[in-house]
């Protein structure tokens, strides 16, 4: 069984606060050019999408750089819906196992486009993310749009340690009774500091 963890892409969809917005039209008509086309202005962080170091760290390593198998692996999920500061629990020690990619299922995509979303959604704290450093995981996703605010301690600990974070997650919630899965998290192969990707778990 697969389960799509993507926010669909569509015209005008929801992007953070300042960035450029998404454009997405169909450039071709068949019954008028005798095909369909369609064209995409869109940033590297909207919708669901991995950040790469080159987001807040000055390195010049793009994410289409980093070995394939880094978006792909087994997963655990990690039930924080009931909390707006994500810290460090012994219990998560045992949790989360080296080189997983570990899925945090907060609740806050139901808020996905509202102006909330971007401004009062929970965060980690630095002993979390030092958690996450010291088992040396491949990836944090998150159904928020950051795992911090400004000045982004959180996002640059990660960065430094080349631990990746996949933003804007949805449907989290299918995870909850499942009791081991995959994660497949393929960003577009492009020379770009972040991607946009399609994230699927496969429940094992």
């Amino acid at each position: 069984m697969f389960i799509d963890l993507s926010h669909t892409i569509h015209d005008g969809m929801s992007v953070y606060p300042g960035d450029a917005e998404t454009v997405l039209v169909q450039s071709k008509q068949f019954k008028q050019d005798g095909y369909n086309n369609h064209q995409l202005s869109v940033n590297m962080h909207a919708g669901t999408h991995i950040d790469g170091p080159m987001h807040l760290i000055d390195c010049d390593k793009y994410l289409n750089q980093f070995p394939v198998d880094t978006f792909i692996g087994e997963a655990c999920l990690i039930d924080v819906s009931q909390e707006t500061i994500i810290d460090y629990k012994k219990e998560y020690e045992q949790l989360i196992k080296q080189r997983q990619i570990v899925i945090l299922y907060t609740g806050y995509s139901q808020y996905y486009g509202q102006p909330k979303y971007y401004s009062d959604h929970p965060v980690l704290t630095v002993e979390f993310a030092e958690l996450l450093i010291r088992k040396q995981v491949k990836m944090i996703g998150l159904d928020l749009p950051s795992p911090d605010q400004y000045p982004f301690e959180v996002h640059k600990r990660l960065f430094h340690n080349e631990i990746l974070i996949i933003e804007n997650l949805t449907n989290v919630e299918q995870l909850l009774q499942v009791p081991s899965f995959e994660i497949i998290a393929l960003p577009l192969n492009i020379k770009a500091d972040s991607s946009m990707a399609r994230v699927v778990a496969k429940a094992r």
